[in-house]
């Protein structure tokens, strides 16, 4: 079995995320421990408790994603299902979560991805707190059919999920255009309950300031393949890295070309380690025939 581990992106986040890995997982529960001590704040009670309007902050759930996923491994770890023998052959991850796949595979430690990703969502919800953006998903349409309608209404592609499921962005009101005409024109539209328009040229002033704070962290060269958002592909080098992290804030989400590309290097089964079974929904719309497990909390770990 070659295994691939994929890790959630935003919008996973449920309260109640990972309460039963930390009541009976010590590995798990260290993780989010030195996760509160590491930010200063109780993460981990906003993970348990809520309120939902505060975990849902960019701010806050792309953190608690991130620990959350590798609370996870840990506790995997623990039980002997992930470790010297039983390597993992690949990680992805869905925009947040390529950070929580660059830490399992080694590229930083834990402590330095869960900066690199509180970072990240201050600048990102900072980013929505200063433009007017939304998203929307396009469904049952090709990719040449949602770019035509992008460039028809100066928005954007954000996420190329699965066959037949695109997300775009941009400003709100040119977003609420395209989906009104793709509604007359018979498409099926969905506007998504989102603070901003992620993964477009309105998340600009957060990837300048991002780059400019991942310049002076190390990054290493992956334990095992890693492959990346903006490029569909797997990539090693620190720099090609650290560049991807970057551009990733401001360009689309290949994540089908990431899954299609990890199939095609040897991956034969797909770990989901996040809140829910959203990535395992999007593997089985694009290849039913793909073998996935979702863990999300202390329960899931005996499948």
């Amino acid at each position: 079995m070659a295994l691939a581990l994929l890790f959630s992106g935003q919008g996973a986040q449920k309260v109640g995320m990972g309460r039963s890995l930390y009541a009976q997982s010590a590995a798990a529960r260290a993780r989010f421990d030195e996760a509160d001590a590491t930010l200063g704040y109780p993460l981990t009670r906003i993970c348990f408790e809520g309120p939902e309007e505060e975990l849902t902050q960019t701010k806050i759930c792309q953190p608690a994603l991130y620990v959350h996923g590798l609370a996870l491994v840990e506790a995997l770890r623990e039980q002997g299902r992930l470790g010297p023998a039983s390597a993992p052959a690949c990680a992805l991850g869905l925009s947040l979560g390529e950070i929580t796949a660059y830490a399992a595979a080694g590229v930083f430690d834990f402590q330095t991805g869960l900066r690199i990703v509180a970072e990240r969502g201050r600048l990102m919800q900072q980013a929505c707190e200063t433009t007017v953006g939304s998203m929307a998903a396009i469904l049952g349409e090709p990719r040449e059919g949602v770019a035509a309608l992008c460039a028809e209404f100066d928005i954007e592609a954000a996420n190329f999920n699965a066959p037949g499921q695109i997300i775009v962005s941009g400003e709100k009101a040119k977003v609420a255009a395209a989906v009104a005409a793709a509604k007359e024109r018979g498409k099926k539209v969905i506007p998504l309950n989102v603070a901003g328009a992620y993964h477009s040229r309105l998340m600009e002033s957060a990837r300048a300031a991002f780059a400019v704070f991942l310049s002076d962290i190390e990054f290493s060269r992956p334990a095992f393949a890693v492959f990346t958002n903006t490029t569909g592909r797997a990539l090693a080098e620190p720099e090609e890295l650290r560049a991807a992290l970057v551009r990733q804030v401001v360009s689309p989400v290949l994540w089908e070309d990431c899954m299609r590309s990890a199939v095609a290097a040897g991956a034969s089964e797909f770990w989901e380690l996040g809140p829910g079974s959203v990535l395992a929904g999007l593997a089985r719309r694009t290849d039913k025939a793909w073998a996935v497990k979702s863990f999300s909390e202390f329960e899931d770990l005996a499948k």
